[in-house]
């Protein structure tokens, strides 16, 4: 995952300006490949404040800190809708595919502009249409198709929350930040076979494992040939397979 979409992580942090001895906050921070490289950057003098509300995700961040010998990194449990530090005391806030998934995805930003310093930035990343994420929505809607699980609801938070165009920059806005910045990247996501799509789909969403777990034998092999066959544009010769997503990134500043 993180070799297909480091090009998002990348755009994340340049657009945050780490320099050395600031604070960065990372929310939804999940393995923490986002806010470490921020934390190179912010030296020994800075310091970056991974969260989430995971602690068996936290505990994976901590373990890619050590592999990196980073020290100046504090591991908090963290809800984004409330930020347990003290107004004015960020410089950045990075949060890749995290507002998108909070039931308040409004309150998370206004916690993250309360944090900020005056003229610090805020950098996210979310998911465009569902028609562009291949790699996120094939499986999900073969399913569907298959008359095999039922359609989310449509105002539940999820990865595609934010594909509305203009729906971004209507909530930083209402959070009270400026100069907001939109942009798209293309991203390609890549796969020895056609077994490693399946697992690894199944491996991402527990709603979708859970559906499976739940399936006949008879239901489970009419998914897999489905599935097979709508992957079959996207394999190369080599029986490797290269599904397209695409991810929306913003910046904006307090």
């Amino acid at each position: 995952m993180q070799a297909s979409a480091a090009v998002v992580s990348a755009w994340l942090v340049d657009h945050i300006e780490p320099q050395p001895g600031q604070t960065i906050l990372e929310l939804a921070a999940g393995p923490g490949d986002t806010g470490l490289m921020a934390a190179e950057l912010v030296g020994p003098s800075g310091k970056l404040i991974s969260t989430d509300a995971s602690e068996e995700m936290l505990d994976v961040a901590r373990r890619r800190a050590e592999e990196l010998g980073l020290e100046n990194v504090e591991f908090k449990i963290v809800e984004g809708e409330w930020i347990d530090l003290k107004t004015a005391t960020v410089d950045g806030v990075l949060c890749r595919w995290g507002y998108m998934l909070m039931l308040d995805p409004e309150a998370a930003l206004r916690e993250t502009r309360r944090v900020l310093r005056p003229g610090g930035h805020i950098a996210l990343a979310a998911w465009a249409a569902p028609e562009e994420n291949l790699n996120m929505t094939l499986a999900p809607r073969t399913l569907l198709e298959l008359g095999l699980t039922e359609p989310p609801p449509a105002d539940e938070p999820g990865p595609f929350a934010f594909a509305q165009p203009g729906r971004v920059e209507e909530l930083l806005d209402a959070a009270g930040f400026d100069d907001a910045v939109v942009e798209y990247l293309d991203l390609r996501f890549h796969y020895p076979t056609r077994d490693d799509v399946f697992d690894t789909v199944t491996d991402l969403s527990p709603t979708l494992s859970t559906v499976l777990r739940d399936l006949s034998p008879a239901d489970h092999t009419r998914f897999r040939d489905a599935l097979d066959e709508r992957i079959e544009p996207f394999t190369r010769p080599d029986g490797g397979v290269e599904l397209p997503g695409r991810a929306l990134v913003a910046a904006a500043s307090a």
